[in-house]
């Protein structure tokens, strides 16, 4: 089967190494162009390209999906079917071309948390479980008939790198299983079932750490923001980003949110609505992250002063 391959993070590069160690390989990969990054804002490569070059898979890095170029080199490696991931929405004109379609692998038992952030909006809502899917590409976004899932559980534990990172393995294997599924012949179409649940992109400033709310929720937040782009408050007129804590349950204080119940030299617990919060991890603006032992060395904390103003 003649597959063409479209992505761009490191989750995307995986897939696409775990199809090559499958005896998979695309005849190509489609990826976003180079964008400058650092200090320097030097043009660096998508994990993508890093990974198709590595393997000698020829790369295209099309502004516009539409540009009659680009089309006329994606028909010309005549695929039978895309395989998508963590890429742009493609286009109708893209879309038409392969005959067995689009495939797109994506980290969430759909119809629950369509969208660009499916992994963190599960983290911070909470959940106990999430999974990936493999569905046929449509019109609208991540709606498209389910080909494969797989529940993954999310531990305690989990934060957003964790829990991306397992399900990205874990979506890769699908993906393999989807691809060598068509190979045989026609796959079942199964519909989305059940009410669809929202994930859209998640932007810094969202970060921001309400202490009004419970420790848990509180919690939940930080998980998934963590390690980027960092839950956050303000300290002292500077940024504190919260990379690990724990909710614990207290009998009641007078203290407002935000307020720091107790401090040594290894233990921070700040009021918030409902319960403490115990800071186990933490960065402070200009400074390296820490778990709060180290932290306490450098830096004087004291007993009913306030986070967030």
């Amino acid at each position: 089967m003649r597959i063409v391959f479209m992505g761009t993070p490191e989750t995307a590069a995986l897939s696409l190494n775990r199809l090559v160690h499958a005896g998979k390989t695309p005849v190509a990969a489609v990826t976003r162009p180079d964008r400058p990054k650092g200090r320097g804002l030097r043009p660096l490569p998508p994990p993508v390209k890093q990974a198709a070059q590595e393997l000698g898979i020829p790369v295209e890095q099309p502004e516009d999906l539409n540009d009659p170029r680009f089309l006329s080199i994606l028909r010309s490696w005549n695929a039978d079917c895309f395989a998508v991931v963590a890429y742009r929405i493609l286009p109708e004109s893209v879309l038409s071309l392969p005959p067995l379609g689009s495939i797109n692998l994506h980290l969430s038992l759909l119809p629950k948390y369509r969208g660009a952030a499916p992994v963190q909006w599960a983290l911070w809502n909470g959940e106990s479980n999430t999974g990936v899917t493999t569905f046929f590409i449509s019109r609208g976004v991540d709606t498209g008939d389910v080909i494969l899932q797989r529940e993954v559980a999310i531990l305690p534990d989990d934060d957003y790198g964790s829990l991306l990172g397992r399900l990205a393995s874990e979506g890769a294997d699908l993906l393999v299983k989807t691809i060598e599924a068509l190979e045989r012949g026609p796959v079942g179409r199964i519909p989305q079932q059940g009410p669809p649940s929202p994930a859209p992109k998640i932007a810094p400033e969202q970060g921001l750490i309400g202490w009004d709310r419970s420790a848990a929720d509180i919690v939940n937040q930080i998980r998934a923001f963590s390690p980027s782009p960092g839950a956050y408050t303000q300290w002292r007129g500077r940024r504190l980003k919260i990379y690990r804590a724990r909710a614990e349950e207290s009998g009641g204080t007078a203290a407002g949110p935000g307020t720091v119940l107790h401090v040594s030299r290894d233990a921070l617990k700040i009021a918030t609505g409902r319960g403490m919060l115990s800071v186990l991890e933490l960065q402070l603006e200009g400074k390296k992250r820490m778990d709060f032992a180290a932290f306490a060395r450098g830096q004087d904390i004291h007993e009913n002063e306030r986070f967030g103003g």
